[in-house]
């Protein structure tokens, strides 16, 4: 019989993931990424955007963030089943980024869901797959690029 009170600590732990990967974005804190995604991770954020490997997903994720001004990952409307070890979640994301330097009046939008297959670890839940299915884009993409290269 499925505890009742553990089943609430699974989702809440879940809920716990999803929230540190927009915050890890936002902060550009990439090695929170070891707390949210395997090892393994197999992404698909559209396009040429398929990754496989946590360490090809956190470069990826560099080089979309780094260079750009601030953003603003909100989650929501989260929708979690869980069985056993196993965690299947879809969720609304608003990504707002903001340009950066002479960019910075210029900004790019995402409205989208993420849908998410997780799997319990001796250290916590962390994400094995995940797909974004973007709903509607607005601005420049153009704004989103790695850091700039120290001046040498």
């Amino acid at each position: 019989m499925n505890d009742p009170l553990n089943a609430l600590l699974d989702r809440c732990a879940v809920q716990d993931v999803l929230n540190i990967y927009a915050r890890a974005c936002d902060e550009r804190q990439w090695g929170e990424f070891d707390n949210v995604f395997c090892e393994e991770v197999a992404v698909n954020y559209g396009g040429e955007f398929k990754l496989q490997g946590r360490a090809a997903v956190v470069s990826m994720i560099q080089n979309m963030l780094g260079g750009c001004g601030p953003t603003q990952h909100l989650l929501g409307n989260f929708d979690i089943s869980i069985e056993g070890d196993t965690a299947h979640s879809r969720c609304y994301v608003r990504a707002a980024h903001a340009g950066a330097g002479e960019e910075e009046q210029l900004f790019y939008e995402v409205w989208a869901q993420y849908h998410d297959t997780l799997i319990k670890r001796p250290a916590g839940w962390r994400i094995l797959q995940r797909s974004m299915i973007v709903n509607k884009e607005l601005g420049s993409r153009a704004i989103l690029k790695p850091a700039s290269s120290p001046q040498r």
